[in-house]
């Protein structure tokens, strides 16, 4: 053999790994730009900045025990402070495309079931405390090896739920279906629009979203969603100023008259760790708190998988990419929303608009994050996308994680039949934790009773006794006297 033929004949050299930014982030290790997470993280950001203003109206509308409500400019700086450390320090240390900010549902309970029982600090105190717990169950490692026991087809349908969860979302916030006013002397819950029928300009602005976004995805057009977000928000300013419209919901799309707005850091470090012991009684506390870890420990998982799902990142056995470190940052979220009084901040589905969007790493959450943070002076500027315009992203993200049904196995039904209830009871419920509570439950019944309950692990069994106490948590309560 010739010596330029053992030249040929070598193995080519890797190339050299990526420095800097790139290598910190693995972005071209995962097969993504900088345009993509640039991108992403807008995406992200105009998909859940409505959480800007709806969190404020959520905790801003409630009075605790002594008649007292929450400043709704302290809220709104609270919740954008909380979203913008929590973000970047998950995209720093989780590296993962995934946004935080309060969570929706955790936030009303706060508001309506907790305060009235307490003060705002002994509520806000309450989060704090069901951080702190769920931080102790990252660090001794129960959480990740709940997640880690889940088996593969049950995370791909907890994926697929999510995806028909975020769209039927994007659905409602559009207005595009609406739930009934009378619904117990009708035939259905929701229907098409406001009246059984599409009308008005907003709903309009969504369908053409909606279709603008579908036929650049089909066109495999960069920056789809972002384009679709940008575009239709102008599209909402002209149809607002040119068009009698009588609401456009929770932000209607104006050019704002003040482009910086001052924030009010009034509301940090207002709470009460054991507060709420001495404002009720013991039982109430625990089964508050239990409520609380429940929702927040399995909505997190459920959108831990799902995210990581769509943008390819599980490993071959279904694993996250360092799981312990995401879930630890999302504890710590919980401590950091009920610290600034913002209620528990926690993963945000929404995120999935940005992996759409083709973002793959934690520096898209850099931009999340620093949009969050500008928020918090610009608010005016940042918050004129209307949900009509950001909506259309949901629902195509929705469908991306559809996709994911095709490797289920329906023709077993000791795995088909839980991945259909978790599937279902998400969007059908509107609620992440439900459709998860549901599947367990079914799959651990159905090993039982084919006879191979010593394939389940001994976690999924708590767990699925935990989600048991949940959803009967009402005679619970009664039988143990605290109503």
């Amino acid at each position: 053999m010739s010596e330029a033929q053992q030249v040929d004949a070598r193995p080519s050299a890797a190339p050299p790994p990526a420095g800097g930014v790139d290598g910190f982030f693995e972005i071209s290790a995962r097969g993504s730009t900088f345009g993509r997470e640039i991108r992403g993280g807008f995406a992200t950001f105009f998909t859940m900045a409505y959480i800007l203003v709806l969190n404020p109206i959520i905790l801003g509308s409630a009075k605790d025990r002594f008649g007292h409500q929450l400043d709704a400019v302290q809220l709104t700086t609270a919740t954008a402070l909380v979203a913008a450390v929590m973000t970047i320090v998950m995209g720093v240390g989780g590296n993962l495309p995934l946004a935080l900010a309060a969570g929706l549902g955790l936030n009303a309970v706060v508001a309506f079931q907790i305060a009235p029982l307490m003060s705002w600090d002994d509520a806000m105190g309450l989060i704090v405390l069901e951080g702190l717990l769920i931080c102790v169950l990252v660090v001794t490692g129960l959480r990740e090896a709940v997640m880690r026991a889940i088996p593969q087809a049950m995370k791909q349908a907890i994926s697929v739920g999510i995806g028909l969860f975020i769209a039927f979302i994007g659905f409602v916030d559009a207005g595009f279906a609406t739930r009934i006013p009378d619904a117990a002397n009708t035939t259905v819950p929701v229907q098409l629009g406001g009246t059984g029928t599409l009308s008005g300009w907003p709903v309009l602005v969504f369908c053409l979203g909606v279709l603008l976004t579908v036929a650049l995805l089909a066109r495999k057009v960069k920056g789809a969603i972002l384009i679709s977000i940008v575009t239709m928000t102008v599209v909402a300013i002209a149809v607002d100023s040119a068009a009698d419209v009588t609401s456009w919901g929770l932000t209607t799309p104006k050019v704002p008259d003040d482009v910086v707005a001052s924030p009010d850091f009034g509301l940090l470090g207002h709470f009460s760790l054991f507060g709420a012991f001495g404002a009720t009684s013991v039982i109430t506390v625990v089964l508050l708190v239990f409520t609380l870890i429940l929702s927040d420990f399995f909505d997190t998982m459920g959108t831990v998988v799902g995210i990581s799902a769509e943008a390819g990142l599980l490993d071959e056995e279904g694993r996250v990419p360092g799981l312990g470190r995401v879930l630890l940052i999302d504890g710590a979220a919980a401590v950091a929303g009920g610290a600034a009084s913002a209620s528990s901040a926690t993963s945000y589905i929404e995120s999935a608009a940005g992996v759409g969007e083709g973002a793959r790493t934690g520096f898209a959450n850099l931009v999340t994050g620093g949009l969050f943070a500008l928020a918090l002076f610009l608010t005016p500027v940042l918050t004129i996308v209307p949900l009509q315009a950001a909506a259309p992203a949901l629902v195509a993200v929705g469908f991306l994680m559809m996709t994911q049904v095709k490797n289920i196995d329906w023709d077993r039904y000791e795995i088909a039949v839980p991945a259909f209830l978790t599937i279902a009871v998400m969007p059908f419920t509107y609620s992440i934790t439900n459709g998860i509570g549901a599947g367990f439950l079914a799959f651990v019944l159905i090993k039982a009773v084919l006879g191979k309950a010593r394939e389940v692990h001994w976690l999924l069994w708590a767990a699925s006794a935990l989600f048991l106490v949940y959803f009967a948590i009402d005679p619970v309560e009664q039988l143990l006297g605290v109503r």
